[in-house]
């Protein structure tokens, strides 16, 4: 396989030579590299386009350049569960192609998968040309995909092994919490710092509320309409779901709660720069209809609602320390990233007034 000799010199995170002769041994007959380029939009895992020979277009997935949470950006884990998901159920998901868990290739394990047309709806611009029941159509298409996620029969799509469910929110809780320590020791490496009483106070108060064991259940780990891609006709849908990277098995509703974090509202008083601040548009659920919605469809109970959209406001704020981290650390690709810090303040009270409440309302 030969490279165009007019690609771009310097693609952050591809090796484009090494990639082609990899892909030439892997995928035999996909024609030459024409292009690649990094699609925008991904803060933790970074996403490529490729265009090959004859116009198709295939996505390569690597893990972040820089400060790497330890644990986090397992490719491997992410090309099987999709890979089963394709193979076995009705969850939308692009077809995957080929896994390189050989380093020296691109610097790092990636994966292939088809590329999937849809639009990522992020934020109130992209509702410019949505109508009211576009968007109520794409929350209801967006519950069902959650719904649908959690309702996978594991065992036979091959995915029972694919976590440990016993104990999942105790083991979440430590899990995050070292990501942080990770972060904070990254972040004074920098020379800067980011002093957060409120986080252990948070940490406490989650531990003191851990749930009982859910069943078993495939979980996502990031799930939001902007980790979707959505088609408008002949009518809305989700076209695939995508950024499984933190997926496991474990307690659905630690899924439902992040959604609800990120899904915004036009009465909020402040936006998260994460998510897709789309749904506060005319027409989109609202987070109370959207988990009514979502509670017909699967039958659980929500009853401790609230301690899941507290612990998700905990997650988010570890995870976008994490990218606050490599932020400072000049190991960032993409824009916006100088206001991810700000947001990680805002979560911890956000989580606290939840706990007051004792709603997510």
């Amino acid at each position: 396989m030969t490279v165009d000799a007019d690609l771009p010199a310097g693609v952050p995170g591809i090796d484009v030579p090494r990639l082609a002769d990899w892909l030439a041994r892997e995928l035999p007959g996909a024609g030459r590299i024409g292009a690649v380029d990094l699609i925008a939009g991904g803060r933790s895992n970074l996403t490529y386009g490729i265009t090959l020979a004859g116009g198709r277009r295939i996505v390569l997935r690597r893990p972040p350049l820089g400060h790497v949470l330890p644990t986090a950006h397992d490719m491997g884990r992410e090309y099987r569960v999709l890979t089963a998901l394709g193979d076995a159920t009705a969850v939308a998901v692009p077809r995957t192609l080929a896994f390189c868990d050989d380093e020296d290739v691109i610097g790092a394990r990636f994966y292939l998968m088809d590329f999937v047309e849809g639009r990522v709806l992020r934020t109130r611009e992209d509702a410019d040309d949505l109508s009211p029941e576009q968007a109520r159509g794409l929350s209801e298409a967006l519950a069902g995909a959650l719904a649908a996620i959690h309702t996978v029969d594991v065992k036979a799509a091959g995915l029972e092994d694919f976590g440990r469910p016993t104990g999942y929110m105790a083991r979440q809780l430590k899990r995050w919490g070292k990501q942080w320590d990770s972060s904070q020791e990254a972040i004074k490496a920098t020379g800067n710092t980011h002093d957060l009483p409120e986080y252990d106070r948070l940490v406490a108060r989650l531990a003191e509320r851990l749930p009982a064991d859910a069943p078993a259940r495939l979980v996502h780990g990031d799930f939001r309409l902007d980790n979707a891609l959505a088609r408008l006709e002949p009518r809305p849908e989700i076209a695939a779901v995508v950024d499984w990277e933190m997926s496991t098995l474990g307690d659905p509703l630690s899924d439902l709660g992040l959604t609800l974090v990120y899904w915004a509202e036009a009465t909020d008083a402040e936006q998260l720069p994460v998510g897709a601040t789309i749904t506060s548009a005319p027409g989109f659920f609202t987070r109370r209809e959207f988990t009514e919605r979502y509670a017909e469809l699967t039958g659980f109970d929500l009853a401790d609602l609230d301690f899941y959209v507290a612990f998700a406001c905990f997650k988010l704020a570890v995870i976008l320390e994490g990218i606050h981290a490599r932020f400072l650390q000049n190991a960032t690709v993409g824009e916006g990233f100088d206001q991810i810090g700000a947001a990680v303040p805002l979560l911890l009270g956000r989580a606290h007034g939840i706990l007051d409440a004792g709603s997510p309302w």
